[in-house]
């Protein structure tokens, strides 16, 4: 509404009430009230389209509730011209219209709407949507059949009144009121959609996309591609894996050492008596004199030192592995072999297998946890 048009209604004698008075809706029982006939009467010349409805809305029991302006009924009733029809008898032609079941408060109400949005239209786009938004989908693709046209006047194409979630019977019922039904108000439209459209077309025409830059003519042609370069490299040095550090020898531990190992191993080869030799007996395990012990403690020591035990006669951990010489002969009389146990074969096809670990279960595991650690060079 323009500026001129709110300071003409505010110069008007009782301003505010005037004004309420004219934009008053009422519905059928308060209309009929203010016109002084029956509702029923008021219902047939809503039907005939002489009382045209300005709003309407669905109520809880899913019935259409339209509202007209109560100045029109005013006007109606004021009309000297109408009298016949609020009373009396109904005229025989309009009477057979009922019977054959028109209805033109639809009708009227869509041309109505369309009036208020054509007078409120300012620019020609803004005209054909208000022409489309009472036509279906496919009346408006027959019309406007440019793509870029058409979503320019859906852009533009007003909401019509609507409740209910789309596709419920609700929204079916409003899509009826809404969209033009008759043949003849469906060309009208069309037509009139048909001119918008074209008019607005030498206005201003719908956007487009930018166009495409066009495929050169030219065909370009593969290049050959130019041999490689010759190149030197300097021969790769061989990789050089992470040595890895070998235990020092061990050292042979002093005669003092030897001696006092012996003494610890004194009462295991007790414990061990069961797996001695047949020749060892309890002769054996007789208490010896000392100058005996004495002449023995070196061959006893030689022994110890040389890797050989005589209570499991085996290597003893922790002492180092004799050199190549003459074998010691055993206490009991036997001979104790004091070479290297050789390594089993390795295979050729992968690298040599790391020998299993020592394991700390049993007794040769307590007499490593037992025995001193020797020193590392």
């Amino acid at each position: 509404m323009e500026q001129t048009e709110i300071d003409r209604l505010r110069a008007q004698d009782d301003f505010p009430q005037t004004l309420r008075d004219r934009v008053r809706v009422v519905g059928t029982a308060e209309g009929a009230q203010l016109m002084e006939i029956p509702g029923g009467r008021f219902t047939r010349l809503a039907r005939l389209g002489l009382l045209v409805p300005v709003r309407w809305y669905l109520n809880r029991y899913r019935a259409v509730v339209w509202l007209y302006l109560a100045e029109d009924l005013r006007n109606f009733t004021a009309a000297t011209e109408n009298a016949h029809l609020l009373k009396g008898r109904t005229p025989e032609s309009l009477r057979g219209q009922l019977e054959a079941g028109v209805d033109l408060r639809a009708r009227n109400w869509r041309g109505r709407q369309l009036g208020f949005l054509l007078r409120q239209a300012e620019d020609p786009w803004i005209r054909a949507g208000a022409f489309a938004a009472f036509l279906g989908p496919v009346e408006v693709a027959d019309i406007v059949k440019d793509p870029y046209d058409r979503s320019y006047v859906n852009r533009f194409r007003p909401v019509p009144p609507g409740q209910g979630n789309p596709g419920s019977p609700a929204a079916h019922l409003a899509e009826r009121i809404t969209t033009a039904q008759d043949a003849d108000e469906i060309e009208w439209l069309r037509s009139e959609l048909a001119h918008a459209v074209e008019a607005a077309r030498i206005d201003s025409p719908a956007p487009r996309p930018a166009p495409r830059r066009p495929a050169s003519a030219v065909r370009a042609y593969a290049r050959p591609i130019p041999p490689l370069a010759c190149t030197v490299t300097r021969p790769m040095e061989p990789r050089k894996r992470p040595s890895t550090q070998e235990d020092p020898p061990f050292v042979r531990p002093p005669e003092s050492q030897a001696v006092s190992v012996t003494g610890a191993l004194e009462p295991i080869g007790g414990l061990l008596g069961g797996a001695l030799e047949p020749g060892d007996g309890p002769a054996a395990a007789a208490p010896t004199p000392i100058s005996e012990q004495a002449a023995s403690t070196p061959q006893v020591t030689d022994r110890l030192a040389a890797g050989v035990s005589e209570a499991n006669k085996g290597p003893v951990f922790g002492a180092p592995w004799p050199d190549p010489g003459p074998v010691p002969r055993g206490a009991a009389g036997h001979r104790v072999s004091s070479a290297r146990p050789s390594r089993p074969p390795v295979r050729r096809d992968r690298g040599p297998e790391r020998a299993p670990a020592p394991s700390n279960r049993g007794l040769r595991g307590w007499l490593r946890r037992r025995s001193p650690r020797p020193a590392r060079l």
